[in-house]
């Protein structure tokens, strides 16, 4: 008798609603520090997404000394529920599962597309005694030539390292740095430098760019040749895009996409492109997915090069 009457309260108990995604704040997680690209263009996804349903939404940047993975940590722990949606560029689903890093390994993430390729050059100043990379490995030989880069694990300096063997030639030493601007070459601290083309913009038409390390021609530097037309081996980007734990409902996915590829293709978003340089897109998830799995094997390729 019990039992009956269980079942028919149960029966008779309106059905509780779920919420509808989202019902309270998000967080876009960026490990690394505010003012770059991706800061700037996820900043721009977030406040579209805050007027689109009327819910907050913040932009948290988690930057450390041991590069993007510890922030990209904190979003593989979150919740699969769309509140915490990480922006990050290629290393993290394509090195991060290799560092040992136990929350990274096996890639937790899952993309919700592609929405940034950072234009990375490789500059010297002006007055360098060498104006492509070839003239760069012969001047090589007999001297020493001091590389700045963003950190070793970053994509553009591993294949910056490539290249040197590929040409034949080894850089004196290579150092990470912060910043990797105008100074950085007018101060003497670096021969050449691995950067982007927002750092160096200020005196751009002042130095030498040796090459593009993206898989096109930079709009703004158009006589730059890519790093892939100079050793078609290292034809690859660095690019960010959005991601989250594996388990986010599609319901949630498709909601922050619709967002998202509206941001990036919008007259705002493209005149940052034209005004810098970079490629701002949409690329699905399932385009980034084969992407991801391209530049895994691209990596494994440069890594060789660099261990030989």
């Amino acid at each position: 008798m019990l039992r009956a009457a269980s079942a028919i309260a149960l029966a008779a108990a309106p059905a509780v609603a779920t919420a509808e995604y989202p019902e309270k704040p998000v967080n876009f997680v960026i490990p690394f520090p505010p003012g770059d690209l991706e800061d700037v263009l996820t900043r721009m996804i977030a406040e579209d997404f805050q007027e689109a349903y009327g819910v907050a939404a913040a932009v948290i940047n988690r930057p450390s000394d041991s590069g993007p993975f510890p922030g990209a940590a904190s979003v593989a722990s979150a919740a699969p529920d769309g509140y915490t949606i990480g922006s990050f560029v290629v290393d993290i689903p394509v090195v991060g599962p290799q560092l040992g890093i136990p929350a990274l390994d096996p890639n937790p993430f899952e993309p919700l597309g592609i929405f940034l390729t950072y234009p990375f050059v490789i500059a010297a100043a002006g007055d360098a005694p060498y104006s492509t990379m070839e003239e760069l490995a012969d001047y090589a030989q007999d001297n020493r030539v001091v590389l700045g880069h963003f950190g070793s694990f970053a994509l553009p300096t591993q294949a910056t390292l490539a290249a040197a063997k590929q040409l034949g030639f080894e850089w004196g030493a290579d150092a990470s740095a912060d910043a990797l601007d105008c100074n950085s070459l007018a101060s003497g601290d670096f021969d050449v430098i691995n950067t982007t083309v927002q750092q160096v913009f200020p005196c751009v038409d002042e130095l030498t760019i040796l090459a593009a390390v993206t898989e096109q021609p930079i709009e703004i530097l158009p006589d730059a040749p890519t790093l892939g037309s100079i050793a078609p081996e290292l034809n690859v980007s660095l690019w960010n895009g959005l991601f989250v734990p594996a388990d986010t409902p599609d319901d949630v996915r498709e909601k922050i996409v619709a967002v998202a590829k509206e941001t990036v293709m919008s007259e705002r978003a493209q005149q940052l492109s034209q005004e810098t340089g970079a490629l701002i897109y949409w690329m699905d998830a399932e385009e980034a997915e084969a992407r991801i799995e391209s530049d895994i094997s691209v990596i494994g390729q440069i890594n060789e090069m660099i261990e030989e």
